[in-house]
Order: C-alpha cells, then structure tokens, then sequence
C-alpha cells in the first residue's frame, strides 16, 4: 500500500482533530490521581469526547485483522504494560505510572496521541525513563522534513534510548494516519539513517516510542490487547502526530496543557502555536 499525501482540506481536518485528541488529555489530567480506577478515566474521557467536543473515540470496538474488538474509548497502560491496556477496575495508587493513549474521529480525520502521568510522586527510575522516552520522541520528530528518511527517526529514538541504558520496543511503531487510523508508512523506532521511505510534504504519521526500563522482549497477555515487558520492569510511551510541511515539521496533537518540547530541540518554532 502506497503512503498517502494529504490534500490541504486534509490537513485542515487533521489540524482540527489533533488538537481535540490533545485536548482530551488535558481536560483528564486533573483526574489522573490516587484512588481512581483507569476504568473511570475512560468513563469520563469517553463522556468528554461525544458530549463535550462531537467526537467519536476512535479505540472503542476498533478490530484490526486477527484481534476482537477492543471494549474500551481509551488506553491506560501502567507500570510494566507497555501499551494497548484496557481500562477497567484497577485502582491508581501512589508511586504508579501510567500512559493515556488518546485517539478521537471529527469529521472522519484522527487525531492520536499520548501522555504520561505520575500518581504522586514518582520513583527517580519512573521519572527518568519517561523523560528519556519524551526526549527520544521529540528528537525523532526534530528528524522529520522533506528529504529526510523514517530511517533518520527510528535511528536517533534508538540511540538516545540505549545510550541511557534503557531498551525499544520493536513489535510496536508510530503509522500513517488520517481518515484511516492505522496506514502506511510504519514508523520504526529504531533503525539506520538514510533508510526507509523518503519523507515528502504533506504526509501525516505518529511518533510514539515505547522504551523499557529492562529489555524489549513484550508477552501479551490473554484479553488479546494488553502488552506487557516480559521481565516486568517499567515502560515508558510519549506519542505525537507530525505533519511533513515543505521546511521541516508541524505537530498536529498540540493544546494549552502539551508540555514543551525539552530546551535542546533548537528546530521548535517549525511546530505550531
């Protein structure tokens, strides 16, 4: 399958849908504490996304080739589940760390994207695995411009990653995305420069790196959905949707509540206000 580019009324439409997916982490985060059940966070994003904004949470009943329909509007993946956690009756505590994994449909366009969260205060091992896997996804999106290659992106996420000690999920990667949720191309996480697609304007996918804290080795687990790191030791995901503009990049998922892009990313004023 060849790797669409996006028509102007496209990006148009993925500009309006990024923010609203963006804007649903921002309205949870208050809720992210103690004592609340991941399965209230979808309860109440759900709620957010079809009274408040008129979207449709893109998740709910989504069913790829080879998986039953997945029962739930949103993500939540803690601790040692990596991603694709179904949200349900377990109750957030102190010291967890947990990913909300966002996706909503406006007028047919996705708009996806992820955050971290901490439930109080969180281990020095959690606070830098996920600030090591944010830096990991804003250097791969500082990869992205015409010319450049997916190669590029996966490269860069790698070597930051182990550098630091910390391992990237393969069985995993960003993809292409606008009317259709999941599309060509696949963005690895890892890889070599200079290999891969050639990225061109007006092509839209996600980075979202999924780094462990041990080794990369996933096991699902039997809902079909949830993915957990085998030895059990945390992970970490940050995810953005990026659009290839003719100089460089725009971030699409961006609200008022996005945190900034770390201080050495000198090429940020390509992403959008």
């Amino acid at each position: 399958m060849s790797i669409s580019i996006k028509s102007a009324e496209d990006i148009a439409g993925m500009r309006v849908a990024g923010r609203l997916g963006s804007e649903v982490l921002d309205y949870i985060t208050p809720f992210v504490k103690a004592g609340v059940t991941t399965g209230e966070l979808d309860r109440l994003c759900h709620e957010y996304m079809v009274n408040v904004q008129g979207t449709i949470p893109a998740p709910l009943n989504y069913c790829p080739p080879g998986y039953t329909p997945y029962p739930k509007a949103i993500c939540t993946s803690v601790n040692d589940v990596i991603c694709h956690g179904i949200p349900g009756d377990k109750v957030l505590k102190n010291g967890d760390v947990v990913n909300l994994d966002i996706t909503v449909i406006k007028d047919g366009y996705h708009g996806d994207n992820s955050r971290m969260f901490f439930i109080g205060e969180p281990s020095i091992l959690a606070k830098r695995l996920s600030d090591i896997t944010y830096e990991c996804m804003w250097l791969g999106i500082s990869k992205v411009k015409p010319g450049a290659h997916l190669g590029d992106i996966g490269h860069v996420i790698q070597q930051h990653a182990e550098k630091a000690g910390y391992s990237v999920v393969r069985e995993f990667c960003g993809h292409g995305i606008g009317k259709i949720f999941h599309e060509e191309p696949q963005v690895l996480h890892y890889g070599r420069p200079g290999t891969l697609d050639e990225l061109q304007p007006g092509m839209i996918f996600t980075i979202e790196p999924m780094i462990n804290a041990g080794k990369r080795e996933i096991r699902e687990m039997g809902d079909g959905w949830t993915i957990k790191t085998k030895d059990r030791s945390l992970s970490a995901q940050w995810e953005h949707t990026i659009l290839v503009t003719e100089t460089g990049y725009e971030v699409l998922t961006l609200s008022a509540g996005s945190p900034p892009p770390p201080a050495f990313i000198t090429n940020a004023t390509a992403v959008a206000a």
